[in-house]
């Protein structure tokens, strides 16, 4: 009788005891299984978001410049297109700003060059037109387009660029001159069909690394206070956005002067 109690007793504790690692195993691919869903899900979730903000992004370039032109304290251009310039000087001889910036120019381009370009304009390249040499993206733009603000003690700006990058400009702008009032310029060429934002391929590879720039723009302008000292736009541009270069020093004006000056010294 005692041996035939201890026998079931046995019995019920080895039960007890299996039940635990016959279940666990169970449970891991379930647990799995529904991470894995959940990444799914999210990562659907992110294409959707990117899908839909690249239609809003596209669909919402202009494709005509604009007729009428509201008058502001000054005007900046961004380089990109000889268009660009010659668009900013003509709004400058229309009496749209007082003043041009012209940012982001290259060292080798110098005020004689651009009056060929502009043989009309000659008289404002002389008077009223500043070069920027130091910038060398659209952070470097913002950047010293605010030190010339600041300089001159504007408090409305123009703003030239081409149409498709005229969203991370203003963004880039706007982040570092909270102040001002921006007022976009978009310039419209036949090089880039905007209009074929989701169908042609020219136009989609142009927009698709544009519209990457300007979320980066628009997400670091929201953990960032400053874009003169972020480290992010290092990292996103890969170098640092303006010259240090001293720009009294930069520009073939500059460096003829220093050449004359040598050579006089050397004489």
């Amino acid at each position: 009788m005692i041996g035939t109690r201890q026998e079931p007793l046995a019995y019920a504790a080895r039960g007890k005891t299996s039940a635990p690692a016959t279940s666990a195993p169970a449970i891991r691919p379930r647990v799995w299984r529904v991470l894995l869903w959940t990444a799914l899900v999210l990562c659907c979730a992110i294409i959707v978001v990117l899908g839909l903000g690249y239609i809003r992004f596209g669909s919402g370039i202009v494709g005509r410049e604009p007729v009428a032109v509201p008058r502001t304290d000054a005007i900046v251009v961004v380089t990109g297109g000889s268009q660009r310039v010659g668009d900013a000087i003509g709004l400058l001889g229309a009496d749209r700003g007082s003043r041009l910036l012209i940012s982001g120019v290259n060292e080798k381009t110098g005020r004689e060059e651009l009056a060929k370009l502009n043989p009309s304009a000659r008289e404002l390249l002389a008077c009223c037109v500043d070069l920027d040499y130091r910038a060398r993206n659209t952070i470097g733009n913002a950047i010293e387009a605010r030190r010339w603000l600041r300089r001159h003690g504007f408090r409305s700006l123009l703003v030239v660029t081409s149409n498709y990058h005229m969203p991370r400009t203003i963004a880039e702008f706007a982040h570092a001159m909270p102040g001002i009032r921006l007022v976009p310029h978009p310039v419209v060429t036949d090089q880039i069909d905007t209009g074929g934002w989701w169908s042609r391929w020219s136009t989609i590879k142009v927009l698709v690394p544009e519209y990457g720039k300007y979320l980066a723009a628009r997400l670091r302008g929201m953990v960032e206070s400053d874009p003169e000292t972020s480290r992010l736009s290092i990292i996103i541009g890969g170098r640092k956005p303006i010259s240090q270069k001293p720009a009294e020093l930069m520009g073939p004006e500059q460096e003829r002067r220093s050449q004359l000056k040598n050579g006089r010294q050397d004489g």
